[in-house]
């Protein structure tokens, strides 16, 4: 005989499912669901963009009320020596971890607002010292162990980087339609990578050594993703000065837009350089590389515009964590972490020459992909009215609301529901900004897509029905044969049908190219 009812065992198997679930995949929400079956407040598919920093749904508190509930009535009968399996072991070991998050939520996030504030860094966790006496608590009983040999000041320090994970992804990574809360969790991944449970063993130390390439098109939020990740890394927690080891997560951060500099000044920039090294090299400089902390992050943004020169230096940095100064022979490590980012197809880049194929087998290790507003709005159109919302509050403040209204009514008139917003969320910060200052946005004239470029990209974004796909298809290998004939037999179709289906207004756009 177990510790646990059955009803009990099905409950701690619902919050572990829970508790390992990625937070902003739909999976997410029915897991709520089935941890409070009848009791569940329904809500969207993925996390809201509307929802304000602080602010905790329901459910939420439901489910933590349920845990404390259910931890103490277990704990209890372990303590009087009932017998616990292997499962409920485990189970009652992820019960108390979300139990003892539940209980620190609240004092992570005020003490993430506070360490956001020069003047609120350094001052001890005073709320420690009750994590700590819950942990004992709760693990200091017959057959149980607890994770990580019941060490509460790792434990803290991941509870307190989820906390601030989720923080800085919620509400930099923007968009409430499904493309956006997929972003939202490929960030996660890339902080926490799919195992929760490994990462708290033992990825939490090696994180630093994984590069992060992040690609999609301009204007799509690449360097928000990046800053999302360097401010979610792993601090340690000292449990004898009661405070972290690093504070200053967001000065840490180190983005270097390389498209802007010439090639010796991103040298000097990465890697500093010695006094005398090249023309204007008045002083010894130290290099970003150089001035990253072990828990930093440096971001390379337009990693696809480098010299295949950098590109070697950089390689090296990447295989060896070693560099140095320009003008000097002395190598000094690297510290920290590198997340990169480009808005052209690596891929294609290397197979045309442009990058080192060795250099992107070293930047490939976790790829992140920003997805176009095109991409958004095609799968939810209502993401437009929540993504104005957003802007217009940090463009005026109080007013939002009635400033996006403005902007929504002047876009559905003067541009409509297919305009296709080639500057992305960039284009449309802009568009707020013109119509609240002239009451118009004029966009800026731009060359049409490639045929071909729009199809795969309305194919990406699954907006295409497969009647148009195939009307599409067989106009492309159309003007390719010349012969009703041979793309027939090529797709394998009737001619006849490939005859029908064949789009003159495409074909003359193909055929003038």
């Amino acid at each position: 005989m177990g510790c646990m009812t059955d009803t009990e065992r099905f409950f701690c198997k619902c919050v572990s499912n829970l508790s390992y679930s990625n937070p902003f995949l739909p999976e997410r929400i029915e897991h709520e669901k089935e941890v409070l079956g009848s009791d569940f407040i329904e809500r969207g598919p993925v996390w809201d963009l509307a929802a304000r920093p602080g602010e905790e749904h329901p459910n939420i508190t439901r489910i933590g009320d349920c845990v404390e509930a259910v931890a103490a009535s277990v704990r209890e009968r372990l303590a009087s020596d009932a017998g616990a399996d292997a499962e409920e072991r485990v189970l009652y070991e992820d019960l108390i971890l979300y139990l003892l998050f539940h209980r620190t939520r609240n004092g992570l996030y005020e003490y993430l607002l506070a360490a956001r504030d020069a003047a609120g860094r350094g001052r001890p966790v005073a709320f420690y010292d009750n994590f700590e006496r819950d942990v004992r608590h709760f693990f200091a009983v017959p057959g149980i162990r607890g994770p990580e040999r019941q060490d509460p000041a790792h434990l803290f320090a991941c509870f307190s980087q989820i906390r601030r994970a989720f923080h800085f992804i919620h509400y930099q990574i923007v968009g409430a339609s499904m493309p956006a809360a997929r972003l939202r969790a490929a960030v996660w991944r890339s902080v926490f990578t799919h195992d929760m449970r490994r990462y708290r063993r033992t990825m939490y130390a090696r994180m630093g050594d994984i590069t992060t390439l992040i690609t999609g098109p301009s204007g799509t939020g690449k360097e928000l993703v990046a800053r999302a990740i360097g401010m979610s890394r792993y601090i340690p927690f000292d449990p004898k000065t009661r405070t972290f080891r690093e504070e200053d997560f967001e000065g840490s951060f180190y983005p270097l837009n390389l498209s802007a500099l010439s090639p010796t000044l991103i040298e000097s920039e990465l890697f500093g350089h010695r006094r005398g090294s090249f023309t204007g090299a008045l002083e010894d400089r130290a290099g970003w590389l150089e001035v990253c902390p072990p828990l930093g992050t440096v971001f390379l943004d337009e990693i696809g515009d480098v010299s295949e020169n950098i590109q070697v230096k950089l390689l090296r940095v990447l295989e060896t964590r070693l560099f140095q100064r320009i003008g000097d022979t002395k190598p000094l490590p690297f510290r920290g972490k590198i997340v990169a980012a480009t808005n052209r197809d690596p891929v294609r880049e290397m197979r045309d020459g442009r990058m080192r194929e060795d250099f992107y087998y070293r930047l490939c290790s976790d790829i992140v992909v920003t997805p176009s507003l095109h991409e958004q709005l095609a799968d939810s159109p209502a993401a437009l009215r929540k993504l104005l919302v957003f802007i217009a509050g940090r463009i005026v403040g109080e007013g939002a609301e009635t400033v996006a209204e403005e902007v929504g009514e002047w876009i559905e008139r003067n541009l409509g529901a297919e305009y296709p917003w080639p500057g992305n969320v960039r284009e449309l910060e802009q568009c707020v900004r013109n119509i609240l200052i002239r009451k118009e946005y004029r966009p800026a004239p731009t060359k049409p897509r490639p045929p071909v470029e729009r199809i795969v990209a309305d194919v990406r974004a699954g907006t295409v029905t497969a009647e148009e796909l195939l009307r599409r298809y067989c106009t492309l290998v159309y003007a390719a044969t010349g012969t009703y004939a041979e793309t027939a037999r090529r797709l394998k179709l009737d001619r006849r049908t490939v005859q029908s289906k064949v789009d003159r207004a495409l074909l003359d756009e193909l055929l003038e190219r």
